[in-house]
């Protein structure tokens, strides 16, 4: 892509928006606009259809989403199904109506069936029930991805849906409630160590197994497919590895220091049991990921530590 495009990342104060402004400024991209929720309602369509009237972006990358674990799903399922229906309709109908020549339509892994062989092939997709602690959020991003699709047909637009692993890394949410496993666990530990406490308590058997994706890889894999001219479809993204949440959560107590013991409450749900994505597409298309989840994880720590307690641990 040239330098001087006109690029929008909706969703930037975010975990993936934030690392596509900085891998954008670390490549030369220059002429990138960004608005904040306060700013811009994106569920809004005439303020959405207004600011791409203003701005005329090339190329979108829509980040912007409601998100969270399986207790914020189960909790504000019709929140994320609405809100996020009608952002990403927003933002494509007017990617469409204003000419970008390019959008990434960020989706998810949860897209795909509960229980579809492993590893999990893009074709996968409505083959199957999803798992039901994140319908409502598999549900919108499902129809983001169709809506696309539709749009590319009988458009002849240029818009491509990634669907990544879980991500985490710097400005992830570390709620312990509401945020992501790894994030969650992470503060788990963290505050385990500092309280002097004797256990930590992680949901379910720990025996499901998760791949699990530095934001700043996916960034960089985002910024790459938008370059990829031919190709307008669906494609995972992720390391094509998976641990145990059990394995994860002893990764983590060793980066943390945490020397206490680990109890698993067996009657929380575990949701998927094995979710690991097949990246062969996107390995043949020339990249592949480069941090390892070790060293990933020891990245996000640091910057935990450094962050502002009130931004790092915010709620949904």
């Amino acid at each position: 892509m040239n330098k001087d495009l006109k690029i929008y990342v909706s969703g930037h104060g975010g975990l993936v928006g934030a690392a596509l402004l900085r891998r954008l400024h670390n490549l030369g991209f220059h002429n990138i606009v960004y608005r904040s929720s306060a700013e811009l309602d994106l569920r809004n369509q005439q303020a959405t259809l207004a600011f791409f009237a203003a701005e005329r972006p090339e190329v979108v990358f829509l980040a912007a989403a409601k998100v969270g674990g399986i207790q914020a799903n189960s909790l504000y399922g019709g929140q994320f199904l609405y809100d996020n229906l009608m952002i990403q309709s927003n933002v494509i109908e007017a990617a469409r109506v204003y000419g970008v020549k390019r959008l990434v339509f960020l989706g998810s892994s949860c897209i795909y069936p509960k229980l579809c062989p492993q590893p999990i092939k893009e074709e996968y997709l409505l083959t199957g029930p999803l798992e039901a602690t994140n319908e409502p959020y598999a549900i919108a991003k499902i129809a983001g991805i169709k809506l696309c699709e539709a749009y590319n047909r009988q458009y002849g637009t240029h818009f491509v849906s990634v669907m990544p692993t879980n991500l985490y890394g710097e400005n992830d949410n570390f709620h312990l409630e509401n945020s992501h496993v790894l994030p969650a666990l992470l503060r788990k530990f963290h505050e385990a160590k500092v309280n002097r406490l004797s256990t930590v308590t992680i949901w379910g058997t720990g025996k499901v197994f998760r791949e699990f994706l530095h934001v700043d890889d996916m960034a960089d894999a985002c910024i790459f497919i938008a370059q990829k001219e031919g190709f307008d479809g669906l494609v995972n993204i992720g390391t094509g590895k998976d641990i145990s949440i059990e394995g994860l959560a002893l990764l983590i107590k060793e980066i943390v220091g945490y020397n206490g013991n680990l109890i698993f409450d067996t009657s929380k749900p575990d949701g998927t049991p094995k979710k690991l994505l097949d990246v062969r597409q996107l390995t043949a298309m020339g990249w592949q990921a480069k941090i390892s989840l070790a060293e990933g994880i020891k990245q996000t720590y640091q910057w935990f530590l450094e962050c502002e307690t009130e931004y790092a641990f915010r709620e949904v």
